[in-house]
């Protein structure tokens, strides 16, 4: 069985969505088991995150997805604080040799996305992973719509209104499309 977590942080929902997409697209390979890992403002005390039962879920995982909203440019603070507590994880190279892959989403179009993709790229590099971009041309029925090829974008428009988050449906078969290779990768690696 592969096991496959997906720790993520969403500030209003969408990059929730993009997860739970990602995970369909993992479960639709034979013998593949996900998990949902959200990281919360709450496991957040004194400014340092943690919660040792998600690094154990983490540690039992072949493959860690990564994903957050991009914040000025950035991964989110509560999703930094997170990474900032893997370091102890870091200096034993306790993810050394796991896939890795990574999402992001934000209201605008580009939002410099891509600096949140390197900068979890870079992240699954120190831990010595082994990183899994998008594999997706730019296609029909919305697929790669936002052209990304480190990892997986979304978009939605800014909504005010307080209604329900939605992703673009592109981003949605783009995300199912991204879990569906990082969980075929996953299994080749582990043979």
């Amino acid at each position: 069985m592969t096991n496959i977590a997906i720790v993520y942080f969403s500030g209003t929902g969408h990059t929730h969505l993009m997860a739970e997409a990602i995970a369909t697209g993992a479960k639709q390979v034979a013998d593949t088991n996900v998990e949902l890992i959200p990281i919360t403002g709450e496991q957040i005390v004194n400014g340092r995150w943690k919660d040792d039962e998600i690094f154990a879920k983490l540690q039992a995982a072949d493959a860690i997805v990564f994903g957050s909203p991009t914040y000025m440019g950035g991964v989110a603070a509560q999703f930094k604080a997170f990474v900032d507590a893997a370091s102890s994880i870091w200096f034993a190279q306790g993810w050394k040799d796991k896939i890795a892959g990574g999402f992001t989403h934000s209201s605008s179009l580009s939002g410099d996305k891509q600096g949140t993709l390197l900068y979890l790229s870079i992240n699954a590099a120190q831990h010595s992973m082994i990183w899994v971009g998008a594999g997706q041309m730019p296609g029909q029925d919305g697929m790669n719509r936002l052209g990304s090829f480190m990892g997986v974008m979304g978009q939605s428009d800014m909504d005010m209104s307080g209604a329900p988050a939605t992703i673009e449906p592109g981003d949605r078969v783009t995300s199912e499309s991204y879990g569906h290779r990082i969980a075929t990768a996953t299994q080749r690696w582990q043979k």
